[in-house]
């Protein structure tokens, strides 16, 4: 829980957290990120070489990693002792810094307005900002397709997976998390560059997501077409590589009534990925559909967290009436 505060402040603060989210949306310049990402490349060029990259690979991940969490942990403990007010302060500023909500939206929204304008070299342009796939000869559907698709993914691993953590360890949580997905962006790919490196920033990843991943998935599931969400989760998920965005991805598309998945173009290359979800293809205006599903789930989380830390207090207090 919150370094000394309760299930209540906890629901208050992500509250706080997201609305600032909202309301400023990323820091433009000096972004914390940025800089972190930057020492990890340095980091990663220092000691991707050799024999022993697999170690080479857990040392990088702690080395980039435990030091900003361990700061973090301290300053808030710090200004705790100085005033509880600034404590707290510090829990919703690691809490902005490590949401994506309205960038989210701010990436994927020109795509469906450059659709909608039927002006397909600028959605090509903006979708290739945001997804590794071949945008070159991609169709209305293709784009379509790739912003909804990066949008429920980026979900849970920008949103949902940060709120969880935030819930469970605070600010410092919220970080840990967020800085652990960093590198499985940067680090997680199974070339030979970083196949041995990336595997323990990879499952790190993982196991963090775990949790908030299933969360993410019942919920879009809760939000949608229920029937549909569950039976693509239980059928498609299975299918997908990765543990975490294939529950996530088809109980979306399923939420959605949408066929997503299918074949995309990387590097030239035409991957034929599983399926996700059931019935049409994706057309622009589905882009803010899978927007509002991330907005909708992003306040069930605040407005559970709320109304379970009410329960839990009433309950306290009709114990020492």
């Amino acid at each position: 829980m919150l370094i000394g505060l309760g299930l209540a402040m906890a629901a208050l603060l992500s509250a706080a957290g997201v609305a600032l989210d909202l309301m400023l949306g990323e820091v433009r310049r000096w972004h914390p990120l940025v800089g972190f990402g930057r020492i990890a490349n340095a980091i990663e060029r220092f000691l991707n070489r050799g024999a022993y990259r697999f170690w080479c690979g857990a040392l990088a991940w702690l080395l980039a990693v435990v030091p900003c969490v361990l700061l973090a942990y301290w300053t808030i403990l710090w200004s705790m002792d100085i005033d509880p007010m600034l404590g707290i302060g510090l829990h919703v500023l690691l809490l902005y810094f490590s949401l994506g909500l309205r960038s989210l939206h701010e990436h994927t929204a020109p795509i469906e307005q450059a659709l909608h304008r039927n002006d397909l070299p600028a959605a090509r342009e903006y979708t290739a900002r945001i997804v590794s796939r071949d945008t070159g000869q991609a169709d209305e559907s293709d784009l379509a397709k790739a912003g909804v698709e990066s949008l429920l993914e980026n979900g849970n691993d920008a949103v949902f997976g940060t709120l969880f953590w935030f819930i469970i360890a605070g600010g410092p949580g919220a970080l840990l998390f967020r800085l652990a997905n960093t590198l499985d962006a940067m680090w997680g790919y199974r070339t030979l560059r970083y196949r041995a490196f990336g595997c323990v920033a990879a499952r790190i990843d993982d196991i963090l997501n775990w949790i908030p991943a299933r969360l993410t998935a019942l919920s879009y599931a809760l939000l949608g077409n229920t029937k549909l969400a569950w039976h693509c989760w239980r059928t498609q998920a299975p299918l997908w590589s990765s543990p975490n965005a294939g529950p996530v991805m088809a109980s979306g598309a399923g939420a959605l009534g949408l066929a997503l998945g299918g074949a995309a173009c990387y590097d030239g290359v035409v991957e034929n990925r599983p399926p996700l979800g059931s019935g049409r293809a994706a057309a622009a205006s589905d882009i803010g559909r899978a927007w509002r599903l991330v907005l909708t789930t992003t306040a069930l989380w605040v407005g559970v967290a709320m109304l379970v830390a009410a329960v839990k207090w009433f309950l306290e207090r009709g114990m020492h009436a």
